[in-house]
């Protein structure tokens, strides 16, 4: 079975890239969505967070919703704005995020190996957050946002990296919130099939985030309208990988800034049902499984999941 395999990206056109980056569809709400989309026509925000271009109050999750994101993805594509590679490339991704850099692979990951959990999961997911994966899937006939994977850091896979990042990037750019991001396009077929070689030495890929889009593809593929022969690109999901010795990884801590209409009192007391809470004097840096930082009201607290669940 292949893990990876190069695929026909659709992309923007590099005088237009600054125009269409956007942050990921989950890390803002609508409101701040439709913020950074505004006058901004080309922002992907318009395919991703669709709603943003309907009345103030629509459900997310209306099929106007995922109508209007594929009129968007479309008309994109209609005014050259996204492009599809003419055969098959890898793609580097490099960021740099202050003195953090990671870099990445984009390829087609595949979903047999998903299935048969060779690329592993360690997140359970909600079927309304899988359902709309599906949905915008199947509204575009796309997938826009890609899984993060990782995998054991490999000298051989390292070397190829670094001798494309040596060539001139087809993107570079800093986007608004200071991340620079750099993309080169591997379409030479012999760096390919190098590519592939030393793909084929990987046991596991591991699934970082992107849980719910990677369920959403598996489950798409098993349509009949989809899963049909002659059909390959639904036998895969939109991802990224970076080697492990590159990933950093975000403390899981939460800042409580609304309160639904509870008192301190109350929330805390909800918190309480499946934590133990704790003040702490400084930021929590978590250090055990189950453990978690909370800012709330001018006060950190250490929570500690209870054991039964």
């Amino acid at each position: 079975m292949k893990l990876l395999s190069p695929f026909r990206g659709l992309r923007p056109v590099a005088d237009r890239v600054a125009d269409v980056v956007a942050p990921p569809y989950d890390v803002v709400n609508t409101a701040e969505a439709r913020e950074l989309a505004r006058n901004k026509p080309w922002s992907f925000l318009h395919v991703s967070k669709p709603e943003i271009d309907l009345p103030q109050g629509t459900d997310p999750y209306d099929e106007s919703v995922y109508q209007r994101g594929a009129e968007n993805f479309a008309n994109m594509i209609d005014e050259g704005i996204l492009i599809r590679d003419d055969k098959p490339c890898y793609y580097i991704y490099e960021l740099t995020m202050g003195e953090h850099v990671q870099t990445g692979i984009a390829a087609a990951a595949s979903i047999e190996a998903y299935d048969k959990n060779i690329i592993r999961k360690h997140e359970l997911t909600r079927p309304v957050k899988e359902d709309d994966r599906v949905n915008q899937i199947r509204a575009l006939h796309a997938q826009t946002g890609p899984v993060f994977l990782t995998y054991r850091q490999r000298d051989d896979i390292d070397q190829l990296v670094e001798q494309k990042k040596s060539e001139v990037p087809v993107y570079d750019l800093t986007s608004d919130d200071s991340v620079r991001h750099r993309f080169w396009v591997v379409d030479d077929a012999r760096q390919l099939a190098q590519f592939d070689e030393v793909f084929s030495h990987l046991d596991y890929l591991y699934i970082a985030d992107g849980h719910h889009r990677s369920a959403a593809a598996s489950r798409v593929c098993a349509m009949n309208e989809y899963n049909v022969a002659g059909n390959r690109s639904c036998k895969y999901f939109l991802a990224v990988l970076f080697p492990d010795d590159q990933v950093e990884i975000i403390d899981y801590n939460r800042v409580i800034a609304d309160l639904n209409g509870l008192s301190k009192e109350e929330f805390l007391s909800q918190v309480g049902e499946s934590f133990d809470i704790e003040k702490a004097a400084a930021a929590v840096k978590p250090d055990s499984k189950g453990l978690y930082g909370m800012y709330l009201d001018g006060q950190w607290y250490r929570l500690s999941i209870h054991d039964d669940l």
